[in-house]
């Protein structure tokens, strides 16, 4: 083997070598495998989150759903795991970039996923809506998921009054409360 080979493979080799080392080092500090799970406290790895966990800890939701519960398609496994990457890539990439506000607003295809989630869980009640929806609903082909959504009425389900990184009382250091 000629010297200029040798020093190809092993140039190749560190390369590769690196690479797997910063890769598994990202995947460490950033508890990445942890978002595969449905564990809440996954979504406070990142610090912005902490205010939305502290909130919903305390809610009326916390012993029957978790952040997937309401922020994720529910029932198909390819759709849950495709919103997932696309929420944890535009996150991961706000975040690092710090490109986003204090109080972190849901965006257009997660607010229709949480009011899909919200119909879904509270069929009972969806069908008191419908039968009133002359009084308090603009119902268009008997779907409430086409009309207000139902944090126009209900704003303070599941996280408060107040969700913002600098206001809501306790959200910091809720992660050391947790260990």
């Amino acid at each position: 083997m000629k010297k200029n080979q040798k020093v190809v493979i092993y140039g190749s080799v560190l390369s590769l070598l690196i690479a797997t080392s910063l890769f598994v080092y990202t995947v460490y500090a950033s508890n990445m495998l942890s978002y595969l799970s449905s564990d809440p406290k996954a979504c406070i790895n990142c610090h912005t989150m902490n205010s939305a966990y502290a909130t919903w800890e305390k809610s009326s939701h916390k012993n029957v759903a978790g952040c997937i519960d309401c922020h994720l398609p529910v029932g198909d496994a390819i759709a849950k795991y495709q919103a997932k990457a696309i929420d944890g890539w535009n996150h991961s990439v706000a975040f690092t970039l710090n490109t986003y506000k204090n109080n972190i607003q849901i965006g257009e295809d997660g607010a229709s996923r949480v009011q899909a989630n919200c119909v879904r869980c509270h069929a009972s009640e969806n069908a008191t809506l419908k039968i009133n929806a002359d009084k308090y609903h603009n119902v268009e082909e008997g779907s409430l998921e086409n009309s207000r959504k139902c944090w126009e009425c209900h704003k303070y389900v599941p996280h408060g009054k107040v969700r913002s990184l600098i206001s809501t009382p306790y959200n910091l250091g809720i992660k050391e409360q947790m260990k």
